[in-house]
């Protein structure tokens, strides 16, 4: 592989190279924003799609990266011959995403890879010493035993991107205290105020349309289900080192509290501003300095209302499922995110009702057999058997 590497014409200094696993998502163009906007501090080094070829092909003629990967092996023929009159490899397959992490040019990782394809590079990323700028929560659901460990093994810092963490990362900057409590915000999403009936005829066009943030598909599914909360408490516990306990989801539709912290004295102290990914994404590449930006800013005079609400469990059962896993602990979190990646998906293509989501994911979760203490090998094969179970329970 190429260890093509630039300097910064404007300060003469080596500008940071940023290895984007999945460049072309919601977070992956956000992120390239943030380093055009800074082309003197950040480099786009390596650049990574699943299947989008054709925004990979116009991202890599734009920002010139040392190299791309294509996971989908079967469009390679075809990114390579557009990029073949550029300086850039090209690679394609699952196996070159764990390859290309570890290039030693490489300052850090950002990882926004959808779902559980997330865990193979950031692992490997992390065996190369690799900083990790964390967009993918899946890592930490499925395996935060083990990435944690590795990450305390190997040195290697974990930076998040997500914007509730990065809010409690910020909040914890400088304090040597004991955390009492995690109060992770949630919006809510868009089904906050429905009833129990009105739930069983949403559809999937209903869900698409959060009413804060801009977000991919997947991850807007799964906050209209709430179990994109339930994520992030399951990343918070691994993230934060907490207890369950110690975790409160307080819904804040106005997410303007991204999320704070209360210490053992009872004083609180919370990360707010108007929503926008870029924010957290600029700070994780930035760390520990603090760069300047356009984003748009809290305008206090029209701020007037910030309401907060407790979580109905009892309609959102996906939430209530993460604390579960959390409370079982060994594979019980990566078989509750299979089958949430499989009902997600069936969701979107009309193939699952919305409250189904939760039945089938809560059965599937009775139906894979739990391993207490599993190794990156039991992580794997649950994943696929968990992904079986769900599709038969589906009858897909």
């Amino acid at each position: 592989m190429t260890n093509k590497t630039k300097n910064s014409k404007k300060s003469g200094k080596q500008r940071k190279r940023i290895c984007i696993l999945g460049s072309t998502g919601s977070i992956g163009t956000q992120t390239l924003q943030v380093i055009e906007e800074h082309a003197d501090l950040f480099e786009a080094y390596v650049l990574t799609a699943n299947t989008q070829a054709d925004l990979l092909i116009a991202q890599a003629r734009k920002f010139q990266p040392a190299c791309v990967v294509i996971a989908d092996e079967s469009r390679y023929d075809y990114v390579s011959e557009a990029l073949a009159n550029e300086p850039i490899q090209v690679y394609a397959g699952a196996d070159a995403l764990c390859q290309v992490v570890q290039m030693e040019p490489v300052d850090i990782v950002l990882t926004a890879l959808v779902g559980f394809s997330g865990l193979r590079p950031t692992i490997s990323a992390i065996q190369a010493h690799k900083p990790i700028a964390l967009a993918n929560k899946e890592t930490l659901v499925v395996a935060g035993e083990l990435v944690t460990r590795l990450c305390m093994e190997n040195g290697v810092p974990i930076l998040p991107v997500d914007s509730e963490h990065s809010a409690i990362f910020q909040s914890l900057m400088g304090e040597c205290s004991s955390i009492e409590k995690i109060i992770l915000t949630a919006s809510g999403g868009p089904f906050r105020t429905f009833s129990h009936e009105q739930l069983r005829t949403v559809t999937p066009a209903m869900a698409l349309k959060h009413p804060n943030w801009d977000m991919g598909a997947k991850i807007t599914i799964d906050s209209a289900s709430m179990m994109n909360k339930g994520f992030e408490v399951i990343e918070a516990r691994w993230l934060f080192d907490v207890t369950p306990q110690q975790i409160q989801v307080v819904v804040h539709p106005q997410s303007i509290i991204h999320s704070a912290v209360e210490f053992q004295d009872g004083a609180v102290k919370a990360q707010l501003g108007m929503p926008d990914m870029r924010v957290p994404i600029q700070l994780a590449l930035s760390f520990p300095e603090r760069l300047p930006s356009d984003f748009p800013r809290i305008d206090w005079w029209q701020m007037k209302d910030l309401t907060f609400e407790r979580p109905d469990l009892d309609k959102f059962r996906c939430l209530q499922m993460a604390y579960e896993a959390i409370r079982m602990g060994g594979n019980a979190a990566c078989v509750v995110n299979a089958a949430n990646e499989i009902v997600n998906l069936a969701f979107r293509r009309g193939q699952c009702a919305f409250l189904q989501m939760a039945e089938v994911i809560e059965q599937t979760l009775q139906q894979v057999e739990h391993i207490q203490a599993p190794s990156l090998e039991d992580y794997l094969e649950c994943d696929a058997q968990a992904r079986r179970v769900a599709t038969q329970l589906l009858h897909l």
